[in-house]
């Protein structure tokens, strides 16, 4: 079972949206299935292939999140970001304003899914497949 310090260790290499690839490569070695990253606050709850979960605390300080969904926005949003145009805290906020309730990054299915206050499904973003990349 990883841990969360081997989890940020693993996350403090991401330094651009290339790098994303190659991170969810490695989490996923560490036995971990998916994780879900909750806007409001940016607490994280990792899920290994296990089963077994555990928790990271807030981020930063609670966002309001728009309670309509705005999918073609939050596309918008995805593709600046991945460009390097935004920070991750605008991001962050973007996807707030968006009504993104939580993403989760499926390391088993290469897919990060942006999911509404309701529970539906906004956006299924592909993530590249990082086996042709250089180890970290």
């Amino acid at each position: 079972m990883f841990t969360l310090e081997q989890l940020a260790a693993a996350h403090a290499k991401v330094k651009t949206g290339q790098d994303f690839p190659r991170y969810v490569q490695e989490i996923k070695g560490l036995g971990l299935a998916y994780y879900d990253f909750f806007v409001t606050d940016g607490h994280s709850e990792y899920v290994a292939r296990s089963g077994e979960m555990i928790a990271a605390p807030a981020k930063y300080a609670s966002k309001t999140i728009a309670a309509e969904p705005k999918a073609e926005a939050l596309r918008h949003t995805i593709a600046i970001h991945q460009q390097g145009q935004t920070d991750f805290m605008t991001f962050c906020q973007q996807a707030a304003d968006a009504g993104v309730r939580y993403w989760r990054t499926d390391a088993v299915n290469l897919a990060c899914i942006y999911v509404d206050m309701a529970g539906n499904e906004m956006v299924n973003e592909p993530i590249p497949d990082a086996a042709g990349y250089e180890a970290l």
